[in-house]
């Protein structure tokens, strides 16, 4: 399921959790928040930026 965003709107969004910047991990489809260890969804080209929403990475 690749999932595409449109790379300035990825230059604005930051983690709503730590305001640290995201990594776009195409594959999966997330915007991946290292510091937040939180991965995001993308559903429908739309970032969900929701806490509740997000993945928690392993460490």
């Amino acid at each position: 399921m690749s999932t595409e965003i449109d790379p300035k709107l990825l230059e604005i969004l930051v983690c709503p959790l730590t305001k640290g910047a995201l990594r776009y991990d195409k594959s999966a489809g997330e915007l991946i928040s290292e510091q937040a260890k939180l991965a995001y969804p993308i559903r429908d080209g739309i970032p969900v930026m929701l806490v509740d929403e997000a993945r928690k990475l392993e460490d």
